[in-house]
């Protein structure tokens, strides 16, 4: 989950049970690590991680689990017994498979960005808060970014915008399909606090038609969950950042029956996704516009930010990468 409204965000191997995200995932534990050494942060906290999948729902543990092995990445694969015996806190029914990774865990969202801001700096970036971009003029000795402060001309423009992202491509017949949707996240109040620590209770993840993920507490004495892809569907300018009580209910439903220490719900915020209709990232150069490159995360990206920041530095500074990011060509939208 990114957005800067949350305090964390998940690193999960798995990430949808495809091998290249899990390539990608290890590529990022080790930009992480490079970038605590470099800038003294602790932004990493692994806690282990559980991906719950019922055996009549459309996902397959075992397709996890195959993924993972692929890539020599260690898990346990668990029955619902063995869930319960090792983390009471869950009442996982016996039609449940589970895959544990156990270096699964945390990043500290706003820390983080914090630190990659002031690296920035550091290095010469200038960070220009508050100022609109309003349209690209690509041209054969780069890019011109027209902003509501004035016209920067660029021999290459990375787009990491999110849910704007078409609002600048559009214009130059390269639109990248896009669903973007307000979604939410709830903080509940454990009677128990410690039985949610972080050394005792992992993130998880239950894949099902219904798709939800949690924390142990991080901060505070609460744990966060959330509905994953809820498609409460509305535009940026749309927004009304006011929690759905039906999505509220539907999640306080599940984590009752699921995590019955949970407790009620303290608060929810909201945030906003802009994915692809099939959920995969677009990361690369625009074909018809090579200056170009799109970094679009479709909602679960906040984990890769050193591996994918690295990739796109190097294809932007050497017009190559060593790694395969083949699976994230960005693909455009058919025209109507």
């Amino acid at each position: 989950m990114r957005g800067a409204s949350h305090d964390t965000s998940r690193i999960v191997r798995t990430s949808y049970g495809k091998p290249a995200y899990v390539r990608l995932a290890q590529a990022a534990y080790h930009d992480w690590a490079d970038f605590e050494a470099v800038s003294g942060e602790k932004l990493v906290t692994v806690t282990g991680g559980l991906v719950f999948c019922p055996v009549d729902g459309p996902y397959v543990a075992g397709d996890f689990a195959s993924s993972l092995e692929s890539e020599g990445v260690p898990y346990e694969f668990l029955d619902a017994g063995q869930v319960r015996s090792r983390w009471p806190q869950f009442a996982v029914p016996e039609n449940v498979e589970t895959v544990y990774t156990p270096d699964s865990g945390i990043v500290h969202a706003s820390r983080s960005v914090a630190a990659l801001q002031m690296q920035a700096r550091a290095h010469g970036a200038v960070i220009r808060d508050r100022t609109p971009v309003q349209r690209l003029s690509p041209g054969e000795s780069g890019v011109v970014v027209h902003t509501a402060g004035g016209d920067v001309r660029a021999r290459k423009v990375v787009l990491a915008t999110d849910a704007w992202t078409n609002r600048l491509l559009e214009p130059l017949d390269a639109a990248i399909p896009l669903i973007t949707m307000q979604e939410q996240v709830t903080y509940f109040k454990p009677a128990d606090p410690a039985a949610f620590d972080r050394d005792r209770f992992p993130v998880w993840i239950w894949e099902d038609t219904f798709c939800f993920y949690g924390f142990p507490t991080y901060g505070e004495p609460t744990i966060k969950a959330a509905r994953d892809r809820s498609d409460n569907l509305m535009a940026p300018d749309e927004r009304t950042f006011v929690p759905s009580p039906q999505l509220l209910d539907q999640l306080s439903s599940f984590m009752g029956s699921t995590i019955p220490g949970s407790g009620p719900a303290l608060r929810t915020v909201t945030c906003q996704y802009a994915i692809t209709p099939d959920r995969r990232f677009a990361i690369g150069p625009l074909a018809q516009h090579s200056d170009v490159l799109v970094a679009l995360g479709a909602g679960h990206a906040f984990k890769f930010t050193p591996a994918i920041g690295r990739i796109l530095a190097e294809l932007a500074a050497d017009g190559g990468t060593g790694d395969d990011i083949s699976a994230f060509a960005p693909h455009l939208a058919v025209a109507s």
